[in-house]
């Protein structure tokens, strides 16, 4: 499996694969897939592929670490970037479809309603790892400063499952979070528990 993904075409089917939600999207549109209310149905997609992409990162590091897959690696940075894309897709939509991109108006709906708020807040959040998830930026800040900003991805996956829940919550609709919720906690929680392993006197799962 390392060799496949180290294959010369792995990285841009893997690319291709990551884009395919955004292109049938767009198809969608173009060809009234959407359903009746088109613009509502772009606002929600674009937020539930922005949470899957973060599901996805997520998963990375458990992968490598348990199966071995160390060639994932080189697919984090990517991965991490179509999260940014989709959760930027999400925000224009909502900004253009929801409030016809008027800035003041997105300005004080933002602080008027709190599940906004907390979306927007892991919004600048992603833009923050985004912008420093290039070569330039980890020798610029260091590499220990680097990963320390970096685990805002973890204040991300939860800001973004708040969001989602308060969403869904005003239509009592909750099926879907809890299947977020459980994919994240898994996710986050293999994560402290390998920490805590990697204690100095306890057995490590990884080097």
């Amino acid at each position: 499996m390392n060799r496949l993904l180290m294959h010369a075409a792995a990285k841009p089917t893997m690319w291709l694969l990551c884009l395919l939600p955004a292109l049938w999207l767009v198809y969608a549109a173009a060809f009234d897939q959407l359903g009746a209310n088109p613009a509502e149905a772009l606002i929600r997609s674009t937020g539930d592929w922005t949470l899957r992409a973060l599901c996805v990162v997520l998963t990375v590091t458990p992968l490598r670490t348990m199966a071995g897959l160390t060639a994932l690696a080189r697919y984090r940075r990517m991965l991490g970037l179509y999260v940014f894309f989709y959760a930027v897709l999400h925000l224009l939509s909502y900004s253009f479809f929801d409030m016809g991109l008027d800035v003041p108006e997105i300005l004080l709906d933002i602080w008027d309603r709190p599940f906004i708020l907390v979306g927007f807040a892991a919004w600048l959040l992603l833009l923050a790892l985004a912008a420093t998830s290039f070569n330039r930026a980890i020798r610029a800040m260091g590499g220990r400063r680097w990963q320390l900003l970096h685990r805002a991805v973890y204040a991300v996956a939860g800001l973004g499952l708040l969001h989602f829940f308060w969403m869904r919550a005003g239509k009592n609709d909750f099926a879907e979070v809890m299947v977020y919720a459980v994919i994240l906690s898994v996710l986050l929680g293999w994560r402290v528990w390998n920490a805590k392993l990697r204690r100095p006197g306890a057995k490590s799962v990884s080097t």
